[in-house]
């Protein structure tokens, strides 16, 4: 009975959880995240074995060409579960909504660029270290933009869904 008990409490818990944008937000953030700083580590550490690349005649670090490819890895699995979980109320046609993200993204490869390399050039953290702590900075404006921007929803409209409910 108690068991019983347990198990009903903890499946109203994820319920509850699962009805909450702000909570699929930070499960659809963070599948993308995973996917991110993993892909991150492995190009860092395991693809890109050379200390600089030229592309175009230009210098990058290996850290800047791991970040551009796991960020933007990261983006689309964000997108994905964003689109069809946490916002998926839009009406805003899906193309938009892409086109939308990803401009926020850029925005956001760029913020986290400028994070990233502060951490590792001004404070001299090990790149797979500053690459999870430049993200988690730039984390909670993400929901706020991606719900305002990207998806066409008012801030608003979360505040009343949750009295709702």
């Amino acid at each position: 009975m108690v068991k019983n008990l347990h198990h009903r409490m903890a499946n109203k818990l994820l319920q509850k959880i699962l009805n909450n944008e702000v909570a699929k937000f930070v499960l659809s953030a963070g599948a993308g995240f995973l996917v991110d700083i993993s892909s991150f580590y492995l190009f860092y550490r395991n693809l890109l074995t050379q200390k600089h690349y030229y592309i175009f005649n230009l210098k990058f670090a290996n850290s800047t060409i791991s970040l551009a490819i796991s960020f933007f890895l990261g983006v689309i699995v964000n997108f994905i579960i964003t689109r069809y979980v946490v916002f998926s109320q839009s009406k805003l046609a899906p193309h938009k909504q892409f086109i939308r993200f990803i401009s926020v993204a850029i925005i956001g490869y760029f913020a986290n660029l400028a994070v990233i390399s502060f951490l590792i050039k001004t404070l001299g953290m090990y790149p797979p270290v500053a690459r999870p702590v430049a993200a988690l900075s730039l984390f909670f404006a993400s929901f706020f933009i991606h719900k305002v921007f990207s998806f066409s929803l008012s801030l608003r409209h979360h505040a009343i869904q949750s009295n709702n409910k």
